[in-house]
């Protein structure tokens, strides 16, 4: 049965299949392409899904976002649309209007803390923040709590990149003062936004494998070596089932954690599910990229190939929003302390 159509996601895909073609963006080799994608999605609404019509947005629900998130990562997105999300679904909790413009978010690694006096000067630091150069405010959740919303050029940003080579910042903000502030909801806090980062992340992850593994079964298919294809040889058609399965399962954790948060889920329900998506979409990361590149051979590995723009994207989200490794130690933590009595109704409830 076929799903059902929804616009939104549908008019994103357009928009990436349009302007971020993989392929076209490699042979361009510069930075240009990236202003008109990102016209397109802003005259479509898509930068501010999340942010109600009261605040200058499009006022779209959160499984609507999370279908075009999941649809970036497909497309291997290179600009920050998800964060730009993020950011103003955290101003939309205070009731804070979004500027025009990329936006990023911090913190968006666990332990960072960032403090806000009362007259609205912020002070500390908060690496990996994703996109700081290239967004011109920042959404920040600070202690209190308190959400705020900064210019990044208020801040000082130090240099640095992922692994795909997209921005990744420390940025520090000792004397930056909030453009706007207000106080966080209940309910609001740091542990809750790492938690939808994660589940954004793993659907970007989830999203770049489905496309690796459509790229390396079409590669298989058309690759002959000794008069026929290498997908009829055994050893390939067992590491594509195997690739076929990590991606199944990073598309099925990433999903029920993103219904899980867009149907009010919070608490431990929320963190299982958050958790859960973040481990197992890093863990298939790691394996898919290793399939998918034995799978292509040394072509896979080039500049002029397509498949690294995917691999090395979902291998380098794997460290936002908290790797895996801290997901696992917050979940084994929680669960030890529930006890065990209290672990298989948890489980069960979803």
């Amino acid at each position: 049965m076929p799903e059902p159509e929804n616009i939104v996601v549908d008019t994103a895909t357009r928009i990436f299949n349009d302007l971020a073609d993989a392929q076209s963006i490699i042979q361009a080799r510069d930075a240009r392409w990236t202003q008109p994608l990102w016209q397109a999605l802003s005259d479509a609404g898509l930068t501010l899904a999340w942010v109600p019509e009261n605040c200058g947005g499009s006022g779209a629900d959160l499984a609507d976002g999370f279908g075009v998130i999941q649809a970036a990562g497909r497309a291997a997105l290179a600009v920050p649309l998800a964060e730009t999300l993020i950011a103003g679904w955290l101003l939309a909790q205070a009731g804070l209007a979004s500027p025009s413009g990329a936006m990023t978010v911090a913190p968006a690694t666990p332990g960072d803390r960032i403090a806000i006096a009362r007259d609205g000067t912020l002070s500390g630091r908060a690496r990996r923040v994703p996109f700081a150069r290239d967004s011109g405010h920042i959404a920040v959740l600070a202690d209190g709590p308190a959400i705020a919303l900064v210019a990044t050029s208020a801040c000082r940003v130090t240099e640095g990149e992922n692994l795909a080579g997209e921005p990744s910042s420390t940025v520090v903000f000792d004397g930056a003062v909030a453009v706007a502030r207000a106080a966080a909801p209940q309910g609001c806090d740091t542990a809750r936004l790492l938690q939808m980062g994660a589940i954004v992340r793993s659907l970007q992850m989830a999203g770049a494998l489905e496309t690796a593994l459509e790229i390396t079964v079409r590669y298989a298919n058309e690759r002959v070596a000794f008069e026929r294809p290498i997908s009829k040889f055994q050893a390939v058609q067992h590491n594509l089932a195997r690739l076929a399965g990590e991606v199944a399962a990073a598309v099925t954790a990433a999903s029920s954690a993103a219904d899980a948060f867009a149907h009010g889920a919070s608490g431990d329900a929320l963190l299982l599910e958050a958790a859960a998506a973040k481990i197992r979409c890093g863990e298939a990361a790691e394996a898919a990229s290793a399939i998918a590149h034995q799978v292509h051979g040394a072509i896979g590995f080039t500049s002029e190939h397509i498949l690294h723009r995917f691999t090395l994207r979902a291998l380098g989200w794997r460290d936002d929003f908290g790797h895996e490794s801290h997901w696992a130690v917050t979940l084994g933590q929680r669960v030890a302390a529930l006890g065990a009595d209290d672990l298989w109704p948890l489980v069960a409830a979803r």
